[in-house]
């Protein structure tokens, strides 16, 4: 309601006049008005709005998906601490009406886990585990959503050997940790409780699984990827709030006809960028809620999640909606500071102050200052200055920014002469490389900042990497089999090599052999050690090469860094008598004495490792000395070499291994192994940085056609005074290409100072440059794909009917 104020008329009396208003009511009704002149201008201010709001919808989304990281993760580590069985104290000590045994069954199918629970109830009320309505009975199971979709696509017959069930049910979301996870619960009646075996009591779910503390290292990398991806999109927003700048110069010189002063143009302009904003956090949040629905899609590593995990933490998705729209405002406001909108023009029009290098360069500068002098990483500690490597990442990368616009104007303005197109791109660069700077600096800030943190991650990568020792020329999989029957392991070594797929069989029983004499260790336990009973051929795998037959027993020295066993020299000599039994822990005999004389022609053999990496020290028995039916209690390794031309050989002998016992455990050689943490934090980084580009390149497209828009009436004109379209398209190239190969080259820069110095911070040196070269092409490919795109609408803005005007 306008306040009416009162001043003497001409015959004396007091008339009513209206109170102008002030503060925050000016604000808003500027702000107002320019929201409605962003609507009310007719199809020009719809496609402006439109733009912005697309611009900026982008952006908000990538905000929200990074806001809802911690929700994500929350949930994630919910649901694995709601399945998971408690372990030591936290298991059941006696049966009961709710307890129930358990084993864990881990295995992979082409490349994927596929674990699984054997259950045996105890009771008759056992507890159930999370998202599972029905206790499986023997041969029968409950298994995931994403497994049963497997189990009943062609591909699954291959699976279905392994899990020979009858699939009941399927388990909710509450027991999976994502959509695309393989597990099951599988009923058996064969569990029991034995030491060694992997069975074990228990009578509820949900145990807090501790997390390992984080290394400072990974710290920083998690810190750098948060500025390198964020910032882009932060650029971006920025950038499109700012669309249509030229005509907005025009609509503001004519409010200056009308009346309005500087100070009112410049607010109404920022009510057009809030109204743009503003639709666009609509766009956003419906960008988001329309792209987690396939965020089960995604599956790298342990990422992955349902569309529900995807939530944004309430603070954060509240300062987002604020930030944006006042980011809006103030950016406009920045923008038009030197700038002096007069009733028939603007300053724009004319010739622009050249940019001053003297403020830019100490930016940077500052950041990496900051980052080489205080950004300690003490990984005795665990100490990291978080506030002070992110503001020096955040310093370093801004300045690339603010050095981007300084660049592209110093170098065209030296372009001289050239053919047509060459001439037509330098111009338009040369009167307005402001805005192509803008349009490149998102790219720029992704591209350094991508270069940094590959270095870092390919500075410090050799120490989350380490060697394993294992030998996959020799073999592939590794196979240990529970104990049982010794007449049964060697039908299962039988049975292995007749697998398809496998080319060779190591495999040794093993077992113990305990003096039978009173002499007693300093624990007061009998002396005892390990026999292994294996083929010529395994022995040639485990000890330096010694002329063998069948029927031979050696003694295995260990080498280097192999366990000594004290006790072998005592109990192993020529002729000696030895039990073929273990003892318990009370130093009593398992089962009934089975002597076995020594053979006096055993021989000495120096260990080498085996496949696995392993150093066996020992007895060591070829079949045709002892009778592997006398062992006690015996276990099984299996090593296998696959025949690499047969599809799926791996997978045919977890079959086997399965056939034989399901609880068999099968493992992969890997000739190096990975720190989960570690991977972990660089598959999150990726599955992030994909987003990022993806924006990137959605943004980059927005640029150019706002920017096409633009020169709309430029280009008729052209064409109507006979200028070749193919010369305008090459323009339109050039223009693109020249202020992206300058913020590439400045990226390289910036991302290989970044790096040296956050190497500096991890005590590492040495830059890894094929990890640098790739990042620099993408950018280029990425020109072009944005350049080939906007191929279309560019001949659409060449027709006649651009000249046209309203």
């Amino acid at each position: 309601m306008t306040t009416l104020d009162h001043r003497p008329g001409p015959t004396g009396q007091e008339e009513p006049r209206a109170k102008a208003p002030a503060g925050l009511a000016v604000w808003f009704r500027d702000l107002f008005m320019g929201m409605r002149f962003a609507v009310g201008s007719g199809r020009e201010g719809w496609v402006r709005t439109a733009l912005t709001a697309v611009g900026v919808g982008l952006g908000v989304a990538l905000l929200l998906g990074a806001s809802s990281v911690p929700n994500l993760l929350n949930n994630h580590s919910e649901r694995t601490n709601a399945r998971t069985i408690g372990m030591g104290e936290q298991q059941a000590q006696q049966r009961s009406d709710s307890s129930f045994l358990f084993h864990h069954v881990r295995s992979q199918f082409r490349g994927d886990s596929v674990d699984g629970v054997l259950l045996r109830p105890e009771g008759s009320h056992p507890v159930l585990p999370p998202g599972v309505d029905t206790m499986p009975g023997p041969g029968e199971a409950v298994v995931s959503p994403a497994l049963k979709e497997l189990l009943e696509s062609p591909d699954g017959k291959l699976l279905h050997d392994r899990l020979p069930y009858r699939v009941i049910g399927t388990i909710r979301q509450a027991g999976v940790i994502g959509p695309s996870e393989y597990y099951y619960y599988a009923g058996s009646d064969q569990l029991v409780l034995k030491d060694g075996n992997g069975t074990n009591r228990a009578d509820a779910y949900g145990w807090h699984i501790q997390s390992p503390d984080m290394d400072p290292v990974l710290l920083v990398l998690i810190l750098v990827g948060c500025v390198v991806l964020l910032m882009p999109v932060a650029i971006f927003i920025a950038t499109a709030v700012r669309f249509g700048g030229e005509r907005r110069d025009r609509r503001l010189a004519a409010l200056r006809l009308v009346g309005a002063d500087n100070h009112m143009a410049r607010r109404i302009a920022a009510g057009e960028a809030l109204l743009g904003s503003l639709f666009g956090l609509a766009v956003g949040v419906g960008l988001f809620l329309f792209g987690r629905q396939f965020i089960g899609a995604v599956d790298i590593s342990s990422l992955n999640a349902f569309p529900t995990d995807l939530s944004p933490v309430p603070a954060l998705a509240v300062l987002i909606l604020l930030a944006v729209p006042a980011s809006a405002v103030v950016v406009t406001l920045f923008a038009l500071r030197g700038i002096a909108i007069e009733p028939l023009g603007v300053v724009r029009s004319a010739v622009p102050r050249r940019r001053r290098l003297w403020w830019r360069l100490p930016i940077p500068v500052i950041g990496l200052a900051i980052l080489a002098a205080f950004g300690t990483v003490d990984r005795k500690t665990g100490s990291v200055n978080t506030y002070l490597i992110g503001g020096g990442a955040v310093l370093t990368l801004f300045g690339l920014t603010m050095l981007l616009p300084w660049l592209v104007e110093a170098v065209v303005a030296r372009f001289k002469g050239g053919p047509v197109p060459w001439q037509l791109a330098a111009r338009r660069l040369q009167l307005g490389s402001s805005s192509a700077a803008r349009a490149v600096s998102g790219i720029t800030v992704a591209v350094a900042g991508a270069i940094a943190l590959q270095t870092l991650f390919a500075g410090v990568g050799d120490d989350f990497t380490k060697p394993t020792g294992q030998d996959t020329s020799r073999a592939q999989l590794r196979v240990e089999l529970p104990n049982r029957d010794g007449a049964d392991m060697q039908k299962m070594i039988d049975a292995f090599t007749a697998t398809k797929g496998v080319d060779g069989v190591m495999a040794t029983i093993d077992s113990r052999v305990t003096s039978p004499g009173p002499e007693r260790t300093d624990g007061g336990r009998p002396l005892s050690t390990s026999v292994k009973v294996g083929s010529c051929e395994t022995l040639q795998e485990a000890a330096r090469p010694i002329p063998c037959k069948d029927g031979d027993v050696f003694l295995v020295n260990g080498g280097p860094g192999s366990f000594v066993d004290e006790d072998l020299p005592k109990i192993v000599r020529p002729g000696a008598t030895v039990l073929l039994n273990d003892f318990d822990e009370n130093g009593k005999l398992k089962g009934r004495p089975s002597p076995w004389t020594l053979p006096r022609t055993i021989r000495s053999a120096d260990a080498r490792p085996d496949p696995s990496g392993n150093q066996l020290s020992g007895l060591f028995a070829t079949p045709g000395a002892l009778d592997v039916k006398k062992l006690h209690e015996p276990e099984a390794e299996v090593m296998l070499r696959l025949d690499p031309s047969v599809p799926d050989a791996a997978e045919h002998a977890r079959n086997t291994a399965a056939r034989i016992d399901v609880t068999a455990d099968v493992a992969e050689f890997s000739d190096t192994a990975e720190d989960q943490q570690f991977a972990g934090v660089r598959n999150g980084l990726l599955i992030a940085s994909v987003a990022t580009m993806t924006l990137i390149a959605a943004s980059m497209l927005v640029t150019t056609l706002e920017q096409l828009r633009e020169r709309r009436r430029l280009l008729s004109v052209l064409v109507a005074f006979g200028t070749r379209r193919s010369t305008l398209a090459w323009s339109v190239l050039w223009q693109t290409a020249v202020p992206m190969a300058l913020g590439l080259a400045l990226a390289v820069a910036g991302g290989l100072g970044l790096g040296r110095v956050l190497l500096g911070l991890t005590h590492k040196s040495g830059i890894a440059w094929s990890v640098v070269w790739p990042l620099p092409l993408f950018g280029a490919a990425l020109v072009l794909l944005v350049t080939l795109l906007s191929m279309p609408p560019l001949w659409r803005m060449m027709r006649a009917d651009g000249l046209r005007t309203e």
